[in-house]
């Protein structure tokens, strides 16, 4: 079932995805070489409880930390550890929240001081895919408009969008219909009508599409371990277009600042 929420509920959302925006802000601030990915975790636990919500990852479908953290070749779903980052390494930071009954959910990709340029423009093109699949998340088109701006961006500069994991529904759970996939035809899928929040969340790869699932039962890589990078914004559909609920400007910000 694809829910259409009512104006105040949207707004309990805007304030979830904030709240998430937030967080992956104060994470920004010790994005460094050295610091190890369990400190995010602490500090975004901490954080998130601090205002008065409740992490939406821990414990959701069992997963054991608050954050996920996908360093280099990992796509997305890894988990928080001891590994201490490098200079050069990326890594993809995606946070959820709970508070009065509804879900946020976002992602953000950070570099670890320089990066290749290579690298470097596996995000810039990722992230512009990103807002080229919210320009289309408008009442009216279908949800392959937005997989097709999506796809047509990422392969057209040379990169590869990830198959088996896309975009989704926003609201009372975490998961709702529809599924948004990164790469699709125009005209194709589901109506998208006013009230239906969604989250667009590019999975981009420098090499291969193909994703393999560590034994952890959740950890996805690239096959063959060349960098991935991912940006999650989560949108209302609105007639005029769309109403991102997510605010990047607040973790560029935390960035400029660092």
């Amino acid at each position: 079932m694809i829910h259409l929420r009512t104006d105040e509920e949207i707004e309990i959302l805007r304030e979830n995805n904030h709240l998430v925006s937030d967080t992956l802000a104060e994470v920004a601030k010790l994005v460094r070489p050295g610091v190890t990915t369990m400190e995010f975790n602490a500090v975004a636990e901490r954080f998130i409880r601090s205002r008065g919500a409740v992490p939406g990852f821990l414990g959701y479908g069992g997963f054991p930390y608050t954050l996920c953290v996908s360093v280099n070749e990992q796509v997305v779903h890894g988990f928080p550890s001891e590994y201490e980052l490098r200079e050069g390494d990326v890594v993809s930071v995606d946070c959820g929240t709970v508070m009065k009954g509804f879900y946020g959910d976002s992602a953000y990709t950070f570099a670890v001081g320089r990066i290749a340029p290579e690298v470097e423009r596996l995000l810039r093109v990722t992230k512009e895919a990103l807002y080229k699949g919210v320009e289309q998340a408008r009442a009216g088109n279908r949800v392959g408009d937005i997989s097709a701006a999506v796809q047509l961006h990422a392969e057209t500069n040379g990169f590869s969008v990830v198959r088996e994991l896309v975009g989704h529904g926003l609201g009372r759970e975490m998961h709702e219909e529809p599924e948004v996939p990164n790469y699709g035809t125009r005209g194709r899928g589901p109506l998208l009508k006013e009230g239906m929040v969604v989250c667009i969340e590019p999975m981009i790869n420098m090499g291969t599409k193909a994703v393999v699932f560590e034994r952890d039962g959740w950890t996805v890589r690239t096959r063959d371990r060349k960098p991935s990078a991912h940006y999650e914004f989560a949108v209302a559909i609105r007639r005029g277009g769309a109403d991102v609920l997510t605010d990047f400007g607040r973790i560029e910000e935390a960035l400029r600042r660092s």
